[in-house]
């Protein structure tokens, strides 16, 4: 049995001519707010906000940019100005329980990044850095392990414990 796929789904229908209704909306908006204007400005003062209303409608019912309608990227826009983009999760404590601070991290030296230092001693260190890397040397690995192997359990990004050699290059 064969079906029928559609094949133009991302494409509106056009409606009332080569108009979609958003975009025959749009320009309804904008056509109908300048008539109502004319008989509450100067003709002046009508003329150049016909301009700026017309320019307002027609880009909003024609334009894409990306393929993503004008109206949508203007929607996200407003999202990102008016919602709040700092967030702060603060621990709060359930009753009868006590919450520990932890210590104050250590000055800065100005001119000194802290990441480049942990980073070189990763790199260069012979022996592991304290409460960062714990050295495990499982026991099944004994028979086939030289004096020079050594093996280490670690974490993945994603929480996996796996296990693999360690080399030091001396």
């Amino acid at each position: 049995m064969q079906f029928q796929v559609p094949q133009f789904i991302d494409t509106e229908d056009k409606i009332i001519g080569p108009l979609t209704l958003k975009q025959f909306v749009y320009i309804t908006i904008g056509a109908g707010l300048s008539f109502f204007l004319f008989f509450f400005f100067n003709l002046w003062l009508w003329a150049f906000s016909i301009v700026l209303i017309n320019t307002a409608t027609i880009s909003l019912a024609f334009i894409k940019i990306n393929g993503i309608p004008l109206p949508k990227i203007v929607s996200a826009a407003i999202g990102y100005f008016w919602k709040p983009k700092f967030y702060l999760w603060k621990k709060t404590a359930a009753p009868g329980q006590k919450i520990e601070k932890t210590k104050e991290p250590a000055q800065i030296k100005e001119g000194a990044n802290p990441l480049n230092d942990i980073w070189q001693k990763l790199l260069t260190s012979k022996t592991p850095i304290p409460a960062r890397e714990k050295t495990t040397q499982p026991a099944i690995f004994d028979q086939f392990r030289s004096h020079q192997e050594k093996y280490e359990v670690f974490r993945k990004i994603t929480g996996e414990k796996e296990m693999a050699r360690r080399v030091d290059y001396k």
